[in-house]
C-alpha cells in the first residue's frame, strides 16, 4: 500500500500541509507553504506509536520527519488536522497497512530525557532539572535571546518595539511594580543570566543578589556585573535559593522560576520568600500558568522530556491562592500572553538567523528541539492554551500595605 493512503489517515481532510514518504507518494495541496517529508519507516513509527506531540517531536528531533517552511505555521496547520490524534483503533489499522514491522520498539532520540513520574523533588533533583535545560551553552542563548540575555516574557511598550525595548521594559516595569529606590536590597530569585540584577542596580540604584542553579548562568552574569563595574552593589550567586541565609529584603522578584518549583513546594515556597522580606516589602511573581485551575499541573510529554524535566504549570487561582495563604495579600496581578507570543517570535528569529552555528556549538538534533519548543509554545500563548501572569503581592503589617491609592508604575 502507498503511504500517500496512510498519510491521508493521519492528517485527515483539508489539510494545508502537502505530505511526501519515502516510497515517492504523496498528499496534500502540492502548493502548500508547507510540506512533511516522512524520510524513513521509523518516522511513521513515531508518529503512530506515539501519542500526539510526543510523536511528532521524536520524528522531527532525529530528522526522521522533514519540515519544509516555517516551522510555526507547520505546527499552526497540523494544529487543525488530526495527525497523531488518531484512537487506537485507528492506529492499529495504520499499523496493519504499512506492516508489522512498523510496530517493533524504536529507541527515541537521545536528547529525550527519561522521565520519573513519581520521583520525589530535592535540592539534587531541582538542580539536574535546571542543568538539562540552562546549562545547554551560554554561545547558544546569547544568539537565541540577544544582549539582554533575559530569557522570559519580555514587555513591549508598543507594537513595533524591538525584543531590547521589550526586555528593558520588563525589567524596569519590574522594579517600578516592586517600587525600587536607591539603597534598597533586592532579591531575585532564579536570576538567569542577571538582566533583572543588571537593570535594577543600574538603574535604580538598589543593592541585589541574584540566586540561580545553573553554573553557566552565574559564570555568565558574574563577569557582566564585573565588565558593568557593579560588583560593589550586585551579586549574582550559583546555588539554591533556599540556601540564602541573609534576610530584610525590601523586595524579591521571582521571573520565570515557579514553573520549575512544582504544585506541592508552592506553599513552602511562598512562605520561604516571605521570611526574606521586610515588613511592606514586595514580591513580584512571574510564571507561566495554566488558562484554568482544572488543568493538570505537570508539563506535556514533549516538555517534561526535552525541555523542561519536572517541570510543572498551575492556574492562576492556584498561585494567587499559595500567597495568599503564605503571608502575601496580593494587591496586583496582569496576564501578558499576547508579549510571550511575540517574544518568542523574536526568539525564533533569532535562532534562524543563526542556525547554523547554533547546529555546530549543540547538534543538531537540540537546536531542532529548542525551535520546536519555541514555536509550540508560541503559538500555544497565541491559542491561549497558556499564559504568563504577573502577580504583585505585600507583606502586610497590621493591614499596613505602604501602597498608593492607585497604580503609581
Amino acid at each position: 500500500m502507498q503511504l500517500s493512503n496512510v498519510m491521508r489517515r493521519l492528517a485527515g481532510t483539508g489539510t494545508s500541509v502537502e505530505f511526501r514518504a519515502y516510497d515517492g507518494s504523496r498528499c496534500g495541496p502540492p502548493d502548500a507553504a508547507v510540506r512533511l517529508d516522512i524520510r524513513n519507516p521509523r518516522a511513521l513509527t513515531y508518529l503512530v506509536t506515539s501519542s500526539g506531540e510526543l510523536g511528532l517531536a521524536r520524528a522531527y528531533v532525529s530528522g526522521d520527519l522533514g519540515i519544509e517552511g516555517d516551522l510555526y505555521d507547520a505546527l499552526r496547520a497540523l494544529a487543525n488536522n488530526q495527525i497523531g490524534q488518531l484512537s487506537w483503533p485507528e492506529r492499529w489499522e495504520v499499523l496493519r497497512s504499512v506492516g508489522v514491522k512498523t510496530l517493533r520498539p524504536v529507541a527515541p532520540p537521545p536528547e529525550e530525557v527519561r522521565v520519573r513520574r513519581w520521583r520525589p523533588r530535592s535540592k539534587a533533583t531541582d538542580k539536574k532539572a535546571i542543568s538539562h535545560h540552562y546549562d545547554v551553552s551560554n554561545r547558544f542563548y546569547e544568539w537565541v535571546l540577544g544582549p539582554s540575555m533575559a530569557y522570559t516574557c519580555a514587555v513591549f511598550p508598543r507594537p513595533d518595539a524591538t525584543l531590547e525595548e521589550a526586555q528593558a521594559e520588563k525589567f524596569d516595569l519590574v522594579c517600578r511594580k516592586l517600587a525600587l529606590r536607591p539603597g534598597m536590597r533586592l532579591l531575585d530569585v532564579g536570576c538567569g543570566w542577571g538582566g533583572m540584577v543588571l537593570h535594577a542596580t543600574r538603574h535604580y540604584g538598589v543593592r541585589a543578589l541574584g540566586v540561580t542553579l545553573s553554573r553557566q548562568q552565574a559564570e555568565w552574569a558574574q563577569k557582566a556585573i564585573a565588565d558593568a563595574g557593579l560588583s560593589d552593589h550586585a551579586e549574582v550567586r550559583w546555588g539554591d535559593y533556599r540556601d540564602v541565609a541573609e534576610t530584610g529584603f525590601d523586595a524579591v522578584s521571582s521571573i520565570g522560576l515557579t514553573e520549575h518549583i512544582g504544585l506541592r513546594q508552592l506553599p513552602a515556597y511562598f512562605r520561604f520568600l516571605h521570611t526574606k522580606l521586610r515588613p511592606q516589602g514586595r514580591l513580584l511573581n512571574h510564571c507561566i500558568m495554566r488558562p484554568t485551575t482544572r488543568e493538570r499541573a505537570r508539563a506535556g510529554a514533549f516538555i517534561s522530556r526535552y525541555v523542561f524535566p519536572n517541570g510543572e504549570l498551575e492556574g492562576l487561582g492556584t498561585i494567587v491562592a499559595a500567597m495568599q495563604d503564605n503571608g502575601f495579600e496580593v494587591r496586583h496581578e496582569e496576564n501578558l500572553r499576547e508579549h510571550y507570543a511575540k517574544t518568542l517570535a523574536a526568539w525564533c528569529a533569532n535562532l534562524d538567523a543563526h542556525w547554523d552555528e547554533a547546529v555546530r556549538e549543540v547538534g543538531v538534533g537540540t537546536a531542532r528541539v529548542w525551535l520546536l519548543y519555541m514555536a509550540g509554545s508560541r503559538l500555544g500563548f497565541e491559542r491561549n492554551s497558556i499564559q504568563l501572569h504577573q502577580v504583585l503581592g505585600v507583606k502586610t503589617v497590621d493591614g499596613q500595605a505602604a501602597f498608593p491609592l492607585r497604580p503609581d508604575w
